[in-house]
């Protein structure tokens, strides 16, 4: 017979819409056709087709690698696979300028509908209704290829929360509460519309330079094939895959406050659009992130705010409405293409995304709702790190049949270099010695402040959100 689920559609929605921690669904994706999709067979399935890698080093640096600073190069997943064998025919491929031993890749942020647009029969082999969200499959789910130490920068998301299944190999997470922002250093430069990343390589901080990331409180997991990470909304992440080839596939569940947090993006977008198109576009100031579109005009970047205002309040008001009326029951859901990176690229537009949630169909969960979150073999936390255990350590979730135990692993990982030109932006370093004067105090003469030091401060998320809720306030009356 089938598989019987330790948890049904509709618990594992109210824990996914409820639980304010990361967690560990085990058990709940064993049947899902989707855990054949090793990179092999998706080499065949693609039969071929070019995708996107970006490359870093291997090399271990104090600064993160952000996608700015990599390298990029369109490949077949059979060259990827070549190349990661050490094969000879990769010398005259795509990979050929970059020694396995000293790079990683990463084709990162593939949409699945995008990916395999000439066989949406696929999409099914994904099945999020599992987790009480009926329709949405593999058509609203991204994925990810990557060799060993492949990683993406400390950094949160705007919208939703995140399910990721793990099909080959494992990914160590590093997951930081929302509380530990302002330790880890958050950052609007790189640019990207949602995403906002920390200035600290949290796999080797620079502790001189970011001394309030020791407050921080890592919850670190190593996560295996067939389980899925929750990652609740605004919680920091850094991943790194530390096997040789390692498939996961995510999709990110829309929420009520991510009306308001559109309104907060498009804020900023505006502002740096404004500002850096004052600047010499052609200083080589690499601003803008590569999964991130192309600046557009002020015109637009208004028109953008205003629809994302005017959502916010539709949400609100279908919200009141919905509270002075009987909730209906069995009501259809309806799902949509999910509002994460490049949104125009995939039809969604804001007055696409306005009313996301009550489309859904979602229920107001609340924590306090839940009578006991059912912790045990099926569902794991990620708990935070004793002060005992080193920065570095890990707790590592396996499935091999038995109780999973959670483990320190130890050991430096995170292998990352900048190979080119830094950013010009502050670290929020302590001022240098020669750019202080003999009081302490700093050399006003000698500081030079860049028009991206300005936009660190300008964008920092309190201040956006600060700004969002005064604009909304000035629309109320």
């Amino acid at each position: 017979g089938e598989d019987v689920k330790p948890f049904t559609p509709g618990k594992a929605k109210e824990i996914v819409m409820s639980l304010q921690q990361p967690a560990v669904f085990c058990n709940m994706a064993g049947d899902w056709p989707a855990l054949h999709w090793n990179a092999k067979y998706l080499s065949a399935l693609l039969d071929g087709k070019t995708i996107q890698f970006r490359l870093g080093l291997k090399t271990v640096d104090l600064v993160p690698q952000f996608e700015t600073r990599c390298s990029y190069v369109k490949a077949t997943l059979e060259e990827f696979l070549a190349w990661s064998c050490g094969q000879p025919s990769c010398l005259s491929g795509p990979f050929s300028c970059y020694k396995y031993s000293k790079y990683w890749a990463y084709a990162d942020y593939k949409y699945i509908a995008k990916v395999f647009e000439d066989k949406p029969e696929i999409f099914q082999d994904i099945r999020w209704s599992d987790f009480g969200f009926p329709g949405r499959s593999g058509k609203e789910s991204t994925l990810w290829i990557g060799s060993e130490g492949a990683n993406t920068p400390c950094h949160l998301d705007s919208y939703g929360c995140n399910l990721v299944l793990q099909v080959q190999g494992r990914k160590r997470w590093h997951l930081f509460p929302p509380g530990d922002t302002s330790f880890l250093y958050p950052t609007r430069i790189p640019y990207e519309e949602s995403s906002i990343f920390s200035k600290v390589n949290v796999a080797n901080p620079d502790l001189k330079c970011f001394p309030k990331f020791r407050n921080t409180t890592a919850h670190v997991v190593t996560l295996s094939p067939g389980q899925v990470l929750l990652i609740p909304r605004h919680w920091w992440h850094y991943v790194e895959s530390i096997d040789p080839i390692t498939v996961s596939i995510n999709s990110w569940i829309e929420l009520d406050a991510d009306h308001e947090a559109r309104v907060e993006e498009a804020i900023t977008r505006l502002l740096v659009c404004a500002i850096k198109s004052a600047e010499n576009p052609s200083d080589g100031d690499l601003w803008l992130n590569p999964t991130e579109v192309e600046a557009t005009s002020h015109e637009i970047n208004l028109q953008y705010l205003n629809k994302a205002v005017s959502a916010y309040f539709q949400c609100q008001k279908a919200s009141v409405s919905q509270q002075a009326r009987p909730s209906s029951t069995g009501a259809e859901q309806r799902t949509s293409t999910p509002c994460k990176r490049k949104k125009r690229d995939v039809g969604c537009e804001p007055e696409g995304c306005g009313l996301l949630t009550r489309e859904f169909g979602f229920p107001a969960f609340k924590a306090e709702k839940l009578q006991k979150i059912p912790f045990g073999p099926h569902l794991i936390q990620v708990l935070p790190q004793s002060q005992e255990t080193s920065s570095m350590g890990a707790v590592a979730v396996e499935s091999d049949g038995r109780d999973s135990l959670h483990e320190n692993e130890g050991g430096h990982f995170g292998k990352l270099h900048c190979a080119r030109k830094q950013l010009v932006m502050s670290n929020n370093c302590e001022t240098p010695a020669h750019q202080m004067d003999s009081d302490g105090s700093p050399n006003a003469s000698q500081t030079a402040l860049s028009t991206n030091d300005l936009l660190d401060c300008l964008l920092n998320p309190h201040v956006i959100s600060l700004v969002a809720q005064l604009l909304l306030d000035r629309t109320r009356v």
